[in-house]
């Protein structure tokens, strides 16, 4: 028996609502779930050969494959069916770790793992392999704190001359769907990594808006050369760069603008490195490690 106190729609306002009316279906099982994550997966950009390599082509996700591996990683799964889009921050790489394995998480955490994992984005990377494999001594791997102050530099030339003269070589996408398309792979620009940012090309005294960039090439091509001189002799015969008895982050950064460099289409890029035995042997060398270290995902093998 309906309560006297229950109020009721006025008939115009019910045959109203029975115009649009409320439908519920049962739940409809889908075949594509997401797999759980079982072992730390890095997100990256597409490999310069999918169907035979694991090492991305993006110099950025390059550096921290190596650094993985370097670090005695093994057995990561790597995957570059997600773009940049997708990734925090919208940068790749990210690393996707089960959430036994971060650093910090409570056993609670641990025991209630539904196989969903954390995102990590690049910066905390370094955070959960400490967690893995046993943070660094204050010298950071480095034989003396001479030479770890040393690779700070090394750092600064790789990341301002060296990336100048890569990122000014790299071919860019003129197609209609690359111009309209939000979802775009934006390396950093140049004017970002030069060590004097070039002047606009139009001064203030102009009538017209200053745009653009006035870029010295012959200067970065110069800074190039020396650089890669500088890095080839820095070398000599060494198993690491800067005397260092095992791999170091520098290591994985000179490994990433080597080998980036070496699959470069551009003829002069490629010589300065390639006339130097040692920087060609030490590549080689370090990227049988750097590939062991990855495998590539099961769908996407599938696929």
């Amino acid at each position: 028996m309906a309560s006297p106190f229950a109020l009721s729609l006025p008939a115009p306002l019910r045959q109203f609502f029975s115009l649009f009316p409320l439908y519920t279906h049962p739940e409809v099982e889908s075949p594509d779930k997401a797999r759980p994550v079982t072992s730390p997966t890095l997100w990256i950009h597409i490999p310069w050969s999918p169907d035979a390599d694991v090492l991305s082509s993006d110099v950025e996700c390059l550096k921290w494959q190596a650094y993985l591996a370097l670090r005695g990683l093994s057995d990561v799964a790597i995957r570059w069916d997600v773009s940049a889009d997708g990734a925090l921050d919208n940068r790749l790489p990210n690393l996707h770790v089960p959430l036994k394995t971060v650093p910090g998480a409570s056993q609670e955490v641990k025991t209630q793992d539904d196989g969903e994992g954390d995102l990590l984005p690049a910066h905390l990377i370094p955070e959960w392999v400490d967690g893995q494999v046993g943070a660094l001594d204050q010298l950071e791997g480095y034989a003396d704190e001479a030479a770890r102050d040393e690779s700070r530099a090394w750092v600064s030339l790789l990341e301002g001359n060296v990336h100048a003269a890569l990122v000014l070589n790299q071919p860019s996408s003129t197609t209609f769907l690359s111009l309209i398309s939000p979802y775009q792979h934006k390396p950093r620009p140049l004017e970002a990594v030069v060590t004097h940012p070039p002047a606009p090309l139009f001064g203030i005294s102009s009538l017209l808006p200053s745009y653009g960039t006035h870029v010295d090439v012959a200067a970065i091509e110069q800074q190039y050369k020396e650089a890669i001189a500088s890095l080839s002799e820095r070398l000599g015969t060494d198993k690491w760069f800067l005397g260092s008895a095992s791999p170091t982050a520098l290591d994985a950064l000179v490994f990433a603008y080597l080998h980036s460099i070496l699959h470069s289409k551009e003829h002069s890029l490629r010589f300065e490195v390639t006339r130097r035995v040692n920087l060609v042997a030490w590549e080689r060398r370090v990227q049988s490690q750097v590939r062991g270290a990855f495998r590539v995902v099961g769908t996407l093998q599938q696929s």
